[in-house]
C-alpha cells in the first residue's frame, strides 16, 4: 500500500471517507461546543481527582481524555496538510502568473492562478 498525499483526492477526483471525517472533525473543533466539551471533560478529570474516586474511575477518565486527544491529533494533522498544499498550490500559480507577466504573454499560468482561487475548499 503506498501512501500518499492527504491532499491528493482518489482516482475519481473525490475525497476519502478519512478525508470527509477530517474536514468534519476540524469543523467541529473550531466550535464553542467542543470547547464545552473539553471544558467538561477537564472538569471531570479535575473532579474525580478531588473527590478520591476509585482507580477504575480516574484511570477511565484519563484514557477518554487520551483518546480523544489521539483521535484529533490525527484528524487535524490530516486537514492541515490538504490547507498547506491547497496554499503552496496557490503560492506557485501567482508565482507562475507574475512570471508571464514580466514576459508578457498570458497563458497557462493566468488560468492555473484563477483555478487555484478557493482551492482549499475544494481539497
Amino acid at each position: 500500500m503506498t501512501l500518499r498525499h492527504p491532499a491528493r483526492k482518489r482516482d475519481d477526483g473525490r475525497r476519502g471517507r478519512f478525508e470527509q471525517t477530517a474536514e468534519l472533525a476540524s469543523n467541529l473543533t473550531s466550535s464553542p461546543l467542543f470547547a464545552a466539551f473539553c471544558l467538561a471533560l477537564v472538569a471531570a478529570f479535575v473532579a474525580v481527582h478531588v473527590a478520591g474516586a476509585s482507580l477504575a474511575v480516574q484511570l477511565l477518565v484519563g484514557d477518554t481524555m487520551a483518546a480523544v486527544t489521539l483521535l484529533l491529533l490525527a484528524l487535524l494533522k490530516n486537514s492541515e496538510r490538504r490547507a498547506e498544499h491547497a496554499v503552496q498550490r496557490k503560492l506557485d500559480a501567482i508565482a507562475s502568473a507574475l512570471l508571464e507577466q514580466q514576459e508578457g504573454e498570458p497563458g497557462e499560468a493566468h488560468q492555473r492562478l484563477k483555478d487555484a482561487i478557493r482551492l482549499e475548499e475544494r481539497l
